[in-house]
């Protein structure tokens, strides 16, 4: 009992000395700090840092530049209207749209360009070129997707704050101008949007609809039908905008259930489309010459790309097998 003691008084001691040993340690690296602030090495480090900095700065202007002067002469080409300026708008991209395009264009050179140097192959450079002008597209969808959703996710919270604003004697463009201050993006800029284009001349109706087509829920457009009749012939909009938010947080509930429902069949197309290039990875890995004829025989390489017109098929067809519209 007497040695159990000791070493529970030893062990007390010593965490008891590391604790001090501790604050000791951080009192002297909080003074070293202090006073290496002020010595002539840490101005030099600080000069350099904030050289580099204006270094970055620089780079990121000339290319910024660039963009924008081929750009410009992308414009020119173009007669017609672009599409892709829409596009970042809905993405909410500080960006136009032939910007964008430039910055595909670069992409895919750079994709040819790396693909290229690995394989040598001009013919796989060339496919590698609208590879990463398709890579930037899906990335752009991808970014509205989601911000259309969290648009969605935040919308009850809008339509709460809107219908509590006009019990309070609140009119409907200084609520919408109270969710424009105190909500977060993306619902909080899309309003201000609209507060902005109804200061400048435009009607509601004209700026709710430009709304609704940058984030083409069908959600919202239930709100803005019923804005639009009860502008027309009256009513109590509190109450109106409550049942459509409650109806909406019920849609919301309904679709993460479905969601968790699907999620095997989700999770088993990823796996499934997935496999065949990983057990071919780890073939040529442990065996290089097992999969050799594949891609040196015309009817192996007849073979691939119909494994792969075929995987690419079997994934959509899971992809619509569980994606449930509702």
């Amino acid at each position: 009992m007497r040695i159990v003691i000791a070493l529970m008084v030893t062990l007390l001691v010593f965490a008891l000395l590391l604790v001090l040993i501790r604050i000791r340690m951080r009192q002297h690296t909080e003074l070293v700090n202090r006073m290496e602030y002020y010595s002539g090495a840490a101005m030099r480090l600080r000069q350099q840092e904030l050289r580099g900095q204006k270094a970055k700065a620089a780079a990121r202007d000339r290319f910024r530049s660039f963009i924008q002067w081929a750009a410009a002469g992308l414009q020119k080409i173009q007669h017609s209207g672009n599409r892709m300026d829409f596009k970042m708008q809905q993405a909410d991209w500080p960006l136009l749209g032939s910007e964008y395009e430039v910055m595909l264009l670069i992409l895919g050179g750079l994709c040819a360009a790396v693909t290229l140097a690995v394989t040598l192959e001009p013919l796989w450079a060339l496919l590698a070129l609208p590879g990463g002008v398709l890579l930037g597209l899906l990335f752009l969808d991808l970014c509205i997707k989601r911000r259309q959703k969290a648009f969605t996710n935040q919308l009850g919270d809008m339509l709460t704050m809107v219908a509590n604003a006009l019990r309070a004697g609140f009119s409907f463009m200084q609520a919408f101008e109270l969710i424009a201050r105190e909500m977060d993006a993306p619902i909080g800029r899309e309003v201000q949007k609209v507060v902005n284009e109804v200061n400048v001349g435009i009607d509601l109706e004209t700026a709710l609809d430009n709304m609704q087509k940058r984030i083409n829920s069908p959600d919202f457009e239930l709100v803005i039908t019923a804005v639009v009749i009860q502008r027309q012939v009256g009513g109590n909009l509190a109450q109106i905008l409550d049942t459509i938010g409650e109806t909406i947080q019920e849609r919301i509930k309904m679709k993460r259930e479905i969601l968790s429902i699907t999620a095997q069949g989700r999770l088993s197309g990823g796996v499934l489309a997935c496999l065949p290039f990983v057990v071919g990875v780890l073939m040529s890995i442990l065996s290089p010459d097992y999969l050799q004829p594949l891609f040196e025989e015309p009817l192996g390489k007849i073979c691939i790309a119909a494994a792969v017109f075929m995987e690419i098929v079997g994934y959509i067809l899971i992809r619509k097998i569980v994606d449930i519209k509702f």
